[in-house]
């Protein structure tokens, strides 16, 4: 997609997918912080993680164990909560402690086996080596999430609000959370590869906080919030490239930096200070 402005396919492969899973997560982020429910974001790629896991124990395609193991786990999350009357973030919490148990007693295992074990790639994510065709995945679940946040803006507004209240007003509540629990699934599972397990939780929540020290109302967040992570997506990767630095990992640092600098520079903190 980027070929005719950047030469080198590896370094163009590289900015598409941090440029995909920039927008999807962010606005995937504001949502999510917004809901209170940031324990989704680690829950869901730990989920990811733990597919992948079962998929090289299975010798079969990480990517799409990853995509169902996190689908289960998606569609597991409203049901135990109504069935056992819990807190979705203790459902949450249930289900990453099952999932960390999955993935780690896998990759234990295999190790124990003696069977040859690369996870590198799984945690900390490894943009040099994409396929073509995960540029198209990430490109796609990235439309999806624009179109989802358009078509269902008035729902998830009533719903980052307050639930019970949207639900006595006759919304589509179930329905929207629904949806929202699988893009968040196969948005996750879609970014392992690039991002990694341990660290596609940053991409789910700090650019929303970032944008959240400056925006006043939900529309500006879901503008702001995509353009501060794709900035310091792409310089992230330019860095990376020219310095000869592990990508993902410096990307998640910038994030975190900014966030920092975001919050001693807001205008937020001066009024609150003002009050004080």
């Amino acid at each position: 997609m980027l070929e005719p402005l950047i030469q080198n396919n590896v370094v163009c492969h590289a900015v598409e997918a941090m440029v995909f899973a920039s927008i999807t997560c962010s606005i995937l982020g504001v949502i999510i912080s917004r809901m209170n429910l940031s324990s989704i974001g680690f829950t869901m790629s730990h989920a990811a993680f733990a597919g992948a896991s079962i998929g090289m124990f299975l010798e079969t395609s990480t990517q799409i164990a990853a995509i169902a193991f996190s689908m289960g786990v998606a569609a597991l999350i409203g049901p135990v909560s109504d069935k056992a009357k819990m807190a979705a973030d203790a459902t949450l919490g249930v289900l990453f402690a099952l999932s960390m148990a999955v993935a780690i007693f896998l990759i234990s295992y295999m190790q124990y086996l003696g069977r040859g074990l690369s996870a590198g790639s799984l945690l900390f994510g490894d943009v040099v080596s994409l396929y073509r065709e995960e540029i198209y995945a990430l490109a796609a679940i990235s439309l999806l999430s624009v179109l989802f946040v358009l078509f269902f803006y008035k729902e998830i507004c009533a719903i980052m609000f307050n639930m019970k209240i949207a639900l006595a007003s006759g919304m589509r509540v179930k329905v929207v959370y629904y949806i929202l629990l699988f893009i968040i699934a196969l948005s996750v599972a879609l970014c392992l590869n690039i991002v990694g397990g341990l660290l596609i939780f940053v991409w789910l929540v700090t650019p929303a906080s970032i944008a959240s020290q400056f925006c006043n109302n939900i529309k500006s967040l879901f503008i702001a919030a995509p353009l501060v992570s794709l900035l310091v997506s792409a310089f992230g990767v330019w860095a990376g490239f020219e310095y000869t630095l592990p990508i993902a990992p410096l990307v998640a640092l910038l994030l975190t930096g900014t966030f920092g600098l975001a919050v001693l520079m807001s205008s937020k903190r001066k009024v609150t200070t003002r009050m004080h």
